[in-house]
């Protein structure tokens, strides 16, 4: 293609389109029936699959054959259609293949010789005439040609042969068949003798050219071959041709002989031999390449002559040569095509400028409507059109119409036409490969690089925006965009956001979709638009042609088309049209009465009167014309799918549907039991732009284009329940593999094959070469090249439809690798759509109960799993092994888990860790990576806005993060409002920016302070037109464009606290002092435009919804005073009862509006509106609400039956009765604040929303509150350190209140230990390798502890205690402290023994800075840091008497501070002194450095052989110590940020750990081949970790206060794996083996326990 017509494309030029490039190789074979049969058989098992996998493989092409020898039925015999049938499809065939297109056998045999179907009227007048001047009774003839007056001109037409002889179709009575096909046959040679003769003596008297002679005298194969060689130009590219010779076929064995010759009068017919020789041996090679043409001679051998066994050597040449030659013809042709991204566009554009061309060679009419269209596109509108109606109403045709138009309308400039038909190409399917697509072409017209289209759909999305702004006066942009309602893949809550709603200059966009009346799931798109556009002028209705121009129409296409009708004919048009005028039912009519002939009876000139009756006439016509039971089984398996089927699919399904197979195999044994592949393509054929191609799953597949075609359909198909599930069970079993890869499929002969074939057998199998359906494809190098994304999207569906639960669970719902595959390739929705349709679906609540278990814990786990889908295993295993007793599918999927999920990530929790779906808490919605300061519910309660640094709008009905808008701001944003109509959002900063967010479109402007004189913002108001921004004197006013209109300020010394917002001339203010501490407070409101008198009160004030009511506190008044708003001042109305508290917070409380909530310090007040009572609750004791702005408090809501009160403070949640005003339960909700609470009760939903510092947003189920929560152990303060004691398998953790035990096996809190349990500080604690002591520091104190009697054995003061450590084999303990201050400071070493205490030895030194004590790997010396002389020194002392041994002040090259000392295990004598940049390392006996390792940071193995280099910024390296020399690069040097990091090998130096504080994920490796085995994100921050000394384990203790023990289930391991299984949590029935539980959870005090503060 030369730039010229390259540019012309993309510009969306109409004109001199070239021809779309294919993805299709198409070959007609052509050939004698009986001659060439070997030779096809053999193609068709053993070459095409072949060829069908390499054009698929090396060029992502379908590889079609079509064998009209194979297939064809007797219907299409006795209509005569098989010889126009292989025309049309050798046309079809030249019209789609890439590369070759035909092939040709032949032999010795010149084949079937018909007569025409059609003769023209004056020709066949002309062989009449001669035929009666000649003697010649011509009667036969008039009784077998009619003549049709409807052809122009005329034409007369071979009748059906069963429309003369009734029986020769009838297979029921075999004798009448027999009879009737025999006189046909008669019949047929006395036409062929009389059609020559007269044809022949025309020719003589040159009446007759000799082609239209050569007419009557052609067989089917010379026919083809003129159509598919001979009269094409370039053979070279498309055609092969294989002629075979056989020497010495033997005549006597006549029946096996005239398979390969054709016999007359047992005799060899000269007269096809001779046309056969001049067609083979003359015109074939003359027009051929020689490279193209192969000849074989072979020997007639045996009784057979020719077969397998015989001639092996030349079916192998043969099949070889035919392989290769069609692979180099499809090479050659791909190697011309343009392959590249800008290739790909060209052919996406050229389908969519074909399709608009073709709509556009059909339309009459309409030219008020385009008069319209016109308007806009050459006005000054800068929204978009929308062109709408009802379906089958002309949408399409009058877009493509109008953008034919354009070049016209704006011929003064040269506009860029970019026109998409969405749905009908799969790049037009999908919203990100139509963006990308958009953008591309744009690009292209104003010369932008591709490189900066991104792939993500939020940035493309503002991308194609931006791209608009190009427009310009010479090339303006028409954007033409048909049909929005088919396409799929919209992340966002609002579907149709991606389009801009104001259009830059020189820009117009005119988009068509479906709006029905009281249809509103079909018109969901037209009432977004509506909502989005804001001009009604730009909509424009769609309407029926009416029936004056749709008869107009008719007439048009019917003489495009060389047709006619006769009076009666027409007539019935008429009337028919007057009932609907819509133009598909046109178009089926036209379809229709195009078959008419002239003498077609009344009674065949039926028309339906609606859209659907036509579809259903139209489809009947097809399955009597193509066989009922294949048309209805192939449009059956459309019409049932999900999504569509590929033409493979669709291919494939028919294979192995043998209903279907028994039908078309009714005469002979198929050589492969497929269907033949040209049925579908014929019945395709006649569906003519009612099926299209679009874009599923990541392949193309076909499917139903108008929505009437697939309603009719399934009325047509589906009515019968016991079809419907046997189609649906059908495609689930053929994505499920059944019969893939190779088994056979068993099935059962006809009675009419096992007769004619004498079959003994009544059963058979057959390989039906259908693919396997792995869940995940691999390449060569066994990894991953892609997921089996049609069997996600299609299994589910039809497992449910059929009805097949026991396999839908134990394949898909309860089957980890499904689940795994799945969420590693599509989003989390699209994983939970299968439980919410499975639970829709089934009416058992035992399975529901255990559906909607893993569902919710799929929802609760959703933002991790989203990112780390590796993390399936270890989410489900920790929230769901507490259910695993009694439901039996929960059971086996865990199993699974533990056995396959390693293979994932091979960090497995030990014990329940996560919260358990069921209860109180429905979903945790994370996505922030701050905390987040404020989130509104939209008003219709189906999503939740929320901000930090971002908005995040999640879908409430499924958890789904519907759209994340990052606006790129410094600071967090806080106090977000939501305009009443919900289109907008406002939030404004820390640092005085304020951000408008468009709601429904994702755009949005940054306003900086519009205050004056560095006035901080503290406050916004939002109407559905104006946007406020205020300060303390300040307010400024907006348009929602964001341009100011007008700013006022506050006159005098009171500031605003608050503002209410209506409109300009409708507003409040609440003034203050700026004083906390002073509550004196007033309120001035202006009400069309003027102010009431002033009104004062004090603390709190609620306005009613209306806002014409105020409830207030007034200074000197128990209780509230009610003001109702007069006409020019708050008249006071009524008095509610007091609370007998202050108050801070007032409050009007949803759903109903009829009651009052306040807030006090010790509790909360609600006031019934109606009654004008006062109900109280109180806090816990030691619990406050606290007041950090006036006005400004906790709040609480009402559940929706008003049955419980709910409230969240601190971290928690608190439930109150309102019947006895008792606290019913406290949830430990968040592990950190609480800052805003919101009540969603809607329907089914009685739930509360809350958000926290914590970074998360909540939603609890006030239904559920009282339902068994699996209670996790964990403290209340984040866990600092962990201490391990092996022998015993208990962990030691560290909080600032206590030190906690815990089972490590089994995840409990055994115990809480705190000397002084009233506001202990503990800040070190280690456990004994027996677990028998523990030792701590609490409070400025040094503690013993008996672990196993909670008994403290010793305790003496000791102030700063820094470090405590465990010495000599555990019988001494040393505790580290600091004295003076620093700089001046000294440190102090204290080493005791164990258990009883008694001082040993202690030691002390001035210091600079404090580093750890550290200890020589041989646990002989001790190694301290002092500071002599102005320099760190090494003081090394005997651990067993403390003396002093060696002093050493280290000097090496490049010398920094160091930061810790480090043991190193192989040499007794060595530590390493570790810098910021390098580890140095000295011998403490000789005083001597030895060598420094660049980036070493201390961590080593066991055997000090290798170490660890992590730095900060990223990437990870095991070197060996000895050179310093980098062996494996575990995580290469990848930017991830700034972020600090915690490496160590395990203890027995197998595996390798990463901590990356940026991503809180723990990454695990093995050290023997440098494998990552586990990316674990941690739930909540990591603050500590350990890992056991069989290196089996790792411990971690988080923020939240809670301790997770890690299994490191390695599958080189296979021990490892097994070990799952014995885990106390796996075996929920077991007695507990320790019996020391018995004191879970107390704090303990000495040995008496103590109730927890």
């Amino acid at each position: 293609m030369d730039d010229r017509t390259v540019d012309r494309v993309f510009a969306g030029c109409l004109e001199s389109l070239p021809p779309v490039s294919s993805k299709i190789v198409r070959i007609f074979t052509s050939s004698t029936f009986t001659d060439t049969t070997l030779e096809r058989n053999t193609l068709m098992a053993e070459v095409y699959p072949k060829l069908k996998e390499y054009c698929r493989e090396k060029h992502g092409l379908e590889f079609q054959v079509v064998d009209m020898r194979w297939g064809v039925r007797d219907e299409a015999t006795d209509d005569h259609m098989t010889t126009e049938l292989c025309m049309k499809e050798i046309d079809n065939c030249q019209r789609l293949s890439m590369g070759p297109n035909f092939v040709v056998f032949l032999g010795q045999k010149y084949g079937y010789r018909p007569i025409p179907t059609y003769i023209l009227g004056s020709e066949f007048t002309q062989l009449r005439d001669n035929l009666n001047a000649m003697g010649n009774d011509g009667n036969l003839l008039d009784t077998w040609y009619r003549k049709d007056a409807n052809a122009v001109p005329c034409v007369y037409i071979l009748q059906p042969i069963s429309s003369i002889l009734v029986n020769f179709n009838n297979k029921r009575v075999p004798k009448l068949q027999a009879h009737d096909q025999a006189t046909w046959w008669d019949t047929l040679g006395k036409m062929q003798r009389l059609l020559r003769k007269a044809a022949l003596s025309l020719y003589q008297s040159t009446k007759m050219d000799k082609d239209a002679m050569h007419n009557y005298f052609m067989s089917v194969t010379e026919r083809e071959v003129i159509r598919g060689i001979l009269n094409v130009r370039n053979t070279k590219n498309h055609c092969l041709a294989y002629v075979r010779y056989i020497n010495n076929i033997n005549l006597q064995n006549l029946r096996r002989a005239s398979q390969f010759v054709d016999i007359v009068n047992r005799n060899i017919d000269t007269e096809s031999s001779k046309l056969l020789a001049n067609l083979r041996d003359e015109r074939l090679p003359a027009k051929l390449e020689s490279t193209n043409l192969q000849r074989y001679t072979v020997e007639w051998i045996g009784r057979e002559g020719l077969d397998k066994g015989t001639h092996e050597e030349y079916l192998q040449h043969f099949i070889t040569h035919f392989y290769r030659n069609i692979t180099k013809l499809v090479d050659r042709a791909m190697r011309k095509e343009d392959s590249s991204t800008q290739g790909q566009i060209i052919t996406e554009i050229l389908q969519h400028l074909h399709a608009c061309n073709n709509s556009v060679k059909v339309f009459y009419g309409r030219e008020e409507d385009l008069e319209k269209i016109r308007e806009y596109i050459a006005g000054a509108s800068d929204k978009p059109m929308v062109l709408h109606g009802e379906g089958g109403c002309g949408k399409t045709s009058m877009l493509a119409k109008s953008a034919s138009l354009t070049s016209l309308w704006l011929a003064e400039a040269k506009p860029v036409l970019i026109l998409r038909f969405l749905g009908t190409t799969p790049d037009s399917s999908g919203l990100t490969p139509m963006l990308t697509s958009l953008c591309q072409q744009i690009s292209y017209n104003y010369m932008l690089p591709y490189e900066d289209i991104p792939d993500d759909l939020v940035p493309l999305t503002a991308h194609f925006k931006q791209l608009l702004s190009y427009a310009s006066e010479e090339q303006p942009l028409m954007v033409f965009l048909d049909s929005v309602e088919q396409l799929t893949g919209a992340q966002d809550a609002n579907k149709m956001s991606w389009l801009p709603t104001t259009l830059p200059p020189r820009v117009k966009i005119v988009v068509s979709c479906v709006s029905e009346e009281n249809r509103d799931e079909v018109s969901q798109e037209y009432y977004l638009l509506r909502k989005m556009i804001d001009a009604k002028e730009n909509f424009m209705e769609v309407r029926a042609l009416g029936e004056d121009l749709a008869m107009n129409i008719i007439k048009q296409w019917m003489k495009n088309a060389h047709r006619d009708l006769n009076n009666f004919q027409w007539r019935v048009v008429s009337n028919t049209l007057s009932k609907c005028s819509l133009p598909i039912f046109v178009k089926l009519v036209f379809a229709e009465i195009c078959r008419w002939k002239s003498y077609s009876r009344p009674q065949e000139t039926h028309l339906a009167s609606t859209v659907m009756d036509s579809i259903m006439m139209l489809f009947e016509r097809i399955e009597i014309q193509h066989g009922k039971i294949l048309v209805v089984h192939a449009l059956a398996y459309i019409t049932a799918s999900k999504s569509g089927l590929s033409e493979s699919e669709l291919e494939d399904l028919l294979s192995l549907d043998d209903r279907v197979l028994d039908d078309v195999y009714q005469y002979h044994m198929p050589p492969v039991r497929r269907i033949p592949p040209l049925l579908w393509t014929r019945i395709r054929n006649d569906l003519p732009n009612y099926l299209s191609e679009r874009e599923a799953d990541g392949v193309s597949v076909l499917n139903w284009y108008h929505r009437q075609f697939k309603e009719a359909a399934k009325e047509r198909y589906f009515k019968n329940q016991s079809m419907a599930l046997y189609f649906h069970s059908s495609i689930a079993d053929y994505f499920l593999g059944v019969w893939g890869g190779g088994r056979p499929k068993p099935f059962r002969y006809t009675e009419i094959q096992r007769h004619r074939f004498g079959l003994k057998d009544k059963e058979g199998e057959a390989d039906r070469k259908v693919p396997l359906q792995p869940l995940v494809y691999y390449g060569k190098d066994g990894k991953v090249s892609r997921h089996n994304l049609r069997k996600f999207g299609e299994l589910p569906f039809h497992l449910v439809r059929a009805h097949r639960f026991a396999d839908l669970y134990s394949n898909v719902l309860f089957n980890y690798q499904w689940l795994h595959a799945k969420l590693t390739s599509c989003p989390l929705q699209a994983v939970l759509s299968d439980f919410e349709d499975a639970c829709a679906n089934t009416e058992s609540q035992d399975g529901n109960r255990e559906i909607m278990l893993v569902a919710d814990a799929l929802r609760l786990g959703g933002a991790i799993l989203s990112q780390y889908p590796d993390m399936l295993a270890p989410q489900l295993i920790g929230r769901l092994l507490p259910e695993i007793a009694g439901n039996e599918n929960v059971l086996k999927l865990l199993k699974q888990c533990d056995a396959e999920g390693p293979e994932h990530c091979s960090l497995i929790p030990v014990y329940h860790c996560l919260h358990t779906p069921g209860g109180p808490l429905k979903y945790s919605l994370e996505g922030h990576q701050f905390a987040v300061f404020g989130f509104c519910l939209t008003s219709d309660l189906r999503y939740i806005v929320s901000v930090s640094n971002k908005f995040i709008t999640w879908d409430l009905s499924t958890s789904d993060l519907a759209r994340e808008v990052v606006p790129g701001v410094e600071g967090i944003m806080q106090n977000l409002l939501l305009s009443p109509d919900n289109r907008h959002a406002v939030a404004y900063t820390n640092n005085n920016q304020t951000v408008l967010l468009n709601m429904l479109t994702g755009e949005y402007l940054i306003l900086e302070n519009p205050l004056p004189d560095g006035e901080n913002v503290e406050g916004t108001q939002l109407s559905d037109s104006h946007l406020v921004i205020h300060g303390s004197h300040t307010w400024t006013l907006f348009n929602l464009k964001g341009e100011f209109q007008d700013s006022q300020e506050i006159e005098g010394e009171r500031s605003i606290l608050k503002m209410g917002f209506s409109d300009p001339d409708e507003y409040f203010l609440i003034l203050w002092q700026g004083q906390q501490d002073d509550p004196e407070l007033s309120l001035d409101t202006y009400v069309q435009g003027h102010p009431l008198t002033t009104l004062h009160f004090h603390s709190a004030m609620a306005f009613s919804e209306d806002q014409r009511k105020v409830y207030v506190c007034k200074e000197g008044r128990d209780g509230l005073t009610v003001y109702k708003r007069g006409l020019t001042a708050w008249d006071e109305e009524s008095q509610l009862p007091s609370c007998g508290r202050v108050l801070l917070q007032l409050a009007i409380l949803p759903p109903d509006l009829l009651n009052l909530i306040g807030t006090s310090m010790s509790g909360f007040h609600v006031w019934n509106l109606d009654r004008k009572e006062v109900r109280s609750v109180k806090l816990p004791e030691g619990v406050r609400n606290i007041s950090i702005k006036a006005l400004h408090s906790n709040s609480a809501v009402l559940s929706r039956d008003k049955e419980y009160l709910t409230a969240g403070v601190r971290k928690n949640l608190y439930v109150w009765s309102m019947k006895t005003c008792e606290l019913l339960i406290s949830l430990d909700a968040h592990f950190a604040r609480i800052i805003d609470l919101t009540p969603l009760t809607v329907g089914v939903w009685n739930s509360v929303v809350t958000s926290s510092i914590d970074r998360t947003v909540k939603v609890w189920n006030l239904n559920n509150i009282f339902e068994q929560v699996h209670v996790i152990d964990r403290h209340e303060m984040q866990i600092d350190a962990i201490s391990l004691s092996a022998s015993k398998g208990l962990a030691v953790t560290v909080t600032r209140s206590c030190v906690g035990i815990w089972s490590m096996a089994r995840g409990r809190l055994l115990a809480r230990l705190a000397d002084s349990p009233l506001g202990a500080i503990v800040t070190h604690a280690v456990v004994t390798q027996d677990g028998r002591y523990i030792v701590s520091s609490e409070s400025g104190n040094i503690l013993v502890w008996d672990a196993e009697n909670h008994q403290v054995l010793f305790k003496e003061e000791q102030p700063a205690i820094k470090q405590v450590l465990l010495l000599d084999g555990d019988t001494k303990f040393g505790s580290v402290s600091r004295l003076g201050t620093v700089g001046e400071g000294r440190l102090q070493l204290v080493v005791r023994h164990l258990p009883s205490g008694e001082k040993i030895y202690d030691l002390e030194y001035p210091i600079r800075t404090l580093k750890p004590v550290t200890v020589t790997a041989d646990g002989v010396y001790v190694v301290l840091v002092g500071y002599e002389k102005l320099k760190d020194t090494l003081m090394v002392h005997h651990v067993k008497t403390g003396t002093l041994l060696h002093k050493i002040t280290p000097k090496y090259p490049n010398m920094k501070d160091f930061t810790a000392v480090v043991p190193l295990p192989n040499r007794v004598n060595q530590v390493a002194l570790i810098d910021p940049d390098k580890g140095n390392i000295v011998d403490i006996k000789s005083k001597k450095f030895f060598r420094s390792l660049p980036r070493w940071g201390g961590r080593c193995t066991s055997d000090g052989r290798y170490g660890l280099v992590a730095p900060a910024r990223g990437g990870l390296e095991i070197i060996e110590l000895k050179h310093g020399k980098s062996l494996k690069t575990l995580i290469p040097k990848t930017a991830e940020g700034v972020f600090s990091n915690i490496t160590m090998f395990t203890k027995t130096d197998e595996h390798v750990l990463y901590y990356h504080s940026g991503k809180n994920t723990l990454r695990l490796f093995r050290t023997s081949d440098g494998k990552m085995i586990a990316n674990y994100r941690i739930q909540a921050e990591l603050s500590s970790i350990e890992t056991t000394s069989d290196g089996t384990a790792i411990v971690i203790g988080t923020v939240d206060g809670c301790l997770t023990v890690l299994h490191i289930a390695d599958a080189l391991k296979p021990d490892s794996l097994h070990k799952l299984g014995y885990f106390p949590s796996r075996n929920p029935k077991e007695e507990p083996m320790d019996t020391s539980e018995i004191k879970d959870g107390e704090l303990i005090k000495g040995g008496e326990p103590l109730k927890e503060e």
